[in-house]
């Protein structure tokens, strides 16, 4: 299993940016959350048991329309995480 961290600067946030991210989660076999932060950005974790799976996931959020919203991007690899199930929006 493969996991990453990836924080999402730009006009993220009162955009619908994380319901669009969960809505293209539900076309991957991924695990995880998406998050607002305090600081204006957008976090998201998630793990696949396939490297290309999880790759592709956070491909199509760069080439999906949430694209033109983000101005940078942080991806930092994480350990395998342990009871996650299906992927939600926390807050």
């Amino acid at each position: 299993m493969t996991a990453k961290q990836v924080l999402y600067s730009g006009r993220v946030q009162g955009v619908g940016f994380r319901y669009s991210v969960k809505q293209i989660a539900s076309g991957y076999e991924v695990t995880g959350f998406v998050r607002n932060l305090p600081d204006g950005r957008v976090e998201l974790q998630a793990a696949a048991r396939e490297t290309d799976e999880l790759a592709e996931f956070l491909a199509a959020i760069q080439e999906s329309n949430l694209g033109s919203l983000i101005r940078d991007f942080e991806t930092h690899a994480l350990p395998a995480p342990s009871g996650w199930r299906g992927f939600t929006i926390e807050k």
